[in-house]
């Protein structure tokens, strides 16, 4: 199902509207839109502008997931994956990468640096109460399932 998602882009020239890259991808690559180039330092991050401005219909969000060429190839990634932009939020859509790599890498304009993904959101009921329901798994977590194949 397509759901429109009105976007505006900043009103110098320049900034790039989202694009998926074939027909079957989830996601919708996002550019950079930089007046000089950004230089992230191994171990650093950067907030890297988009150029671009949502409203995402209530009931959606945008979730901003790295590519995973920069991450393979680079070690560059996004910090808060996946980030979360909101249906009231109308600002700036920026970017935080992050260089895990052993290289200095350079995010010039126009450069694909994340993918966006047009998501329903389901608001959940809390509920306090003083009993849980068990499960065989319990309380483990962090790896109480076993690491590697054979675990």
């Amino acid at each position: 199902m397509i759901k429109s998602v009105q976007i505006k882009c900043t009103v110098q020239d320049g900034a790039v509207l989202p694009v998926y890259k074939t027909t079957g991808a989830a996601g919708a690559d996002v550019c950079a839109f930089v007046k000089s180039p950004v230089e992230i330092a191994p171990g650093e991050s950067a907030l890297v502008s988009t150029g671009l401005y949502f409203e995402i219909p209530e009931g959606y969000e945008i979730q901003v997931r790295p590519r995973s060429g920069l991450a393979a190839k680079n070690g560059v990634t996004v910090l808060n994956t996946p980030g979360t932009i909101d249906s009231d939020y109308r600002g700036e859509l920026k970017i935080i990468l992050i260089n895990l790599g052993k290289e200095s890498f350079v995010v010039n304009g126009c450069d694909r640096i994340a993918q966006i993904v047009v998501a329903p959101v389901t608001h959940g009921a809390f509920v306090k109460t003083d009993l849980l329901g068990e499960t065989a798994r319990g309380t483990g977590g962090f790896g109480s399932t076993g690491v590697g194949a054979n675990a």
